[in-house]
């Protein structure tokens, strides 16, 4: 467990981040929080528990204050692990990185794992497409791509391979909070979807060829392509029905149901609807839609 860095980004923590400390100190030599200037009691409880605190400044996208994090953090160890507030591994993975990370070869550089969710207590294991992400990466092979929705950890050099166990996010806020998160996700990913559409946003082609993805981040890339293709609405209706008639989400119960229909049916609908409503406004041009995307929700691209 000596090998391993933990990185958590933080802004008002206080219910998670003892938990989350707690589980990252039982794989992690140190663990950091990149905070921005919580106001309420996250740095406390973290530095109570030995974790070194971090401030910088929050510019409204994840890949900039990771990455900030990896720049600024004196991070010593051969490994690095992102890991959000609300997340935390399983005893059974925690068991699996302990005994695998000393014995791996050099050429492996990433380790990809399999995210499960928790919503309203439940863990939702019916009716899920598969998430698996790179999260643990050697020091200075990897970096968080600069995305405004579904940003992923890629490699630089090397090649990654899958471990057996899964983590899990499970937040306890209210669902309430999770509405108002998930408006604000879907700003973003109507920002992606119609990207993919304009390409209005520049990124370097040629670093980005020189970075690697998994596997799986390749995939779900390219399902989301497909996905942009598809209708409106149309498409969001078709994802929850696939969701919870074939993939069996049904059998979840009431806490199944209320998953697949906000986060695979509303959630996609009002992405849509925000999709709708930009091009309804600026039709395909290009400069009036970047225009408008930051006067009406301040995203400046």
């Amino acid at each position: 467990m000596h090998t391993i860095s933990t990185i958590i980004l933080t802004y008002n923590e206080e219910k998670h981040i003892e938990r989350c400390i707690k589980n990252a100190l039982k794989f992690s030599e140190s663990v950091y929080l990149v905070d921005s200037f919580s106001t309420d009691r996250t740095v406390e409880i973290a530095e109570s528990l030995g974790a070194k605190v971090y401030q910088n400044k929050w510019e409204n996208n994840h890949a900039i204050q990771f990455n900030w994090g990896l720049e600024n953090l004196p991070i010593t160890t051969e490994w690095v692990f992102r890991l959000d507030a609300d997340e935390y591994l399983t005893e059974s993975l925690i068991d699996e990185i302990n005994s695998k990370i000393l014995f791996l070869e050099n050429e492996i550089t990433g380790i990809v794992f399999e995210r499960k969710m928790y919503f309203l207590d439940k863990l939702m294991t019916k009716g899920m497409i598969q998430m698996k992400m790179l999260r643990l990466f050697r020091n200075k092979h990897g970096i968080c791509e600069n995305r405004w929705m579904d940003e992923h950890i890629v490699l630089i050099k090397g090649k990654s391979i899958l471990f057996d166990g899964y983590f899990v996010d499970h937040n306890l806020n209210p669902l309430g909070w999770w509405i108002d998160k998930h408006n604000n996700y879907a700003t973003r990913e109507a920002v992606e979807l119609l990207n993919i559409q304009y390409n209005f946003i520049s990124r370097d082609e040629d670093l980005e060829k020189v970075h690697l993805m998994s596997a799986d981040a390749q995939s779900k890339r390219d399902k989301k392509k497909k996905y942009a293709e598809m209708p409106l609405f149309w498409r969001s209706l078709i994802y929850f029905i696939y969701r919870y008639i074939f993939k069996m989400g049904f059998l979840q119960g009431k806490e199944g149901f209320l998953w697949h229909f906000l986060q695979g049916w509303w959630y996609r609908t009002l992405v849509d609807a925000k999709v709708y409503e930009i091009k309804k406004n600026c039709g395909s041009d290009i400069i009036k839609i970047k225009n408008y995307i930051k006067k009406s929700y301040n995203i400046d691209l």
